[in-house]
């Protein structure tokens, strides 16, 4: 008699025999590699720069919106602010498509990487949920710090400002920055091959995850000035009225690209 499996289709479309890729081994990388990601991302931002000016219009929008939403309550602004560093990896999906496109010397058009996701939606699911939790712990951690030193009343936005630019208020300064430092390590060490291995190798997300933390542990000085890179150029780009942000985030976007082609060793040919 034929027995028949009903078991439910997995949801990054292997076969139950299908073992998947093997698990993604690091390499070591020099304390300079972070400016050779950057300089291979501005080649690919100046070959390919409609599509990517794209990305980097609409994420400059979305920071845009989120500070004129929130301009009179800068607490919230400044929680999805950080919290727009966060989930960058996602955001900036079509923009490592485009890259890899540009790679295999596939024309690099707009359309396929809008969708780019699909290819291995489960398990990109499975890292957004995540990154979704991180982002709002975040949010309220950063709103109950906010209530315990501002009991009273709120100060304006440009004495706020004042205070971060003076150092006043240090206690206030140590708690925010101190617990957003610890939100942005999580997310940092979690997200730095994760979604390239995810959508290059269709690599499930527990495996793509664990690969990114090896590769901070593996390359503690490279990956301090990478996210120094990172955090520096963004904050450029919220600084000049987020109109930085449509360079800088297809920069970052497709040097993370090369960064997991460098941290990560290429599949051995079939």
């Amino acid at each position: 008699m034929a027995m028949h499996n009903d078991a439910p289709p997995r949801v990054d479309g292997r076969k139950d025999d299908d073992p998947g890729p093997p698990f993604p081994r690091v390499r070591e990388v020099s304390i300079g590699a972070p400016l050779r990601w950057i300089g291979r991302g501005a080649r690919d931002l100046k070959a390919c720069p409609i599509p990517s000016l794209f990305y980097g219009f609409c994420l400059a929008g979305m920071g845009l919106l989120i500070t004129m939403v929130f301009r009179r309550a800068y607490e919230y602004t400044s929680a999805l602010t950080a919290g727009f560093l966060l989930i960058g990896p996602l955001l900036a999906m079509g923009l490592y498509e485009i890259s890899r496109r540009r790679e295999r010397g596939e024309p690099p058009r707009l359309a396929p990487t809008l969708t780019v996701w699909r290819r291995n939606a489960g398990n990109i699911g499975v890292f957004a949920v995540v990154l979704g939790v991180v982002f709002l712990v975040w949010a309220r951690a950063s709103m109950i710090v906010f209530a315990l030193f501002y009991t009273n009343e709120l100060p304006s936005v440009s004495d706020f400002l004042g205070q971060v630019a003076s150092l006043e208020n240090l206690e206030f300064l140590a708690a925010y920055f101190g617990v957003g430092f610890i939100f942005a390590f999580v997310a940092f060490a979690a997200s730095v091959v994760s979604i390239p291995l995810m959508l290059d190798r269709n690599q499930d997300a527990v495996s793509a995850m664990i690969a990114s933390f090896n590769a901070l542990l593996t390359n503690p000085a490279p990956m301090l000035v990478w996210a120094f890179v990172i955090v520096s150029l963004t904050l450029i780009g919220f600084i000049s009225f987020h109109v930085g942000l449509i360079v800088v985030m297809p920069l970052l976007g497709h040097a993370t690209w090369h960064a997991y082609r460098d941290l990560i060793e290429p599949l051995d040919p079939a």
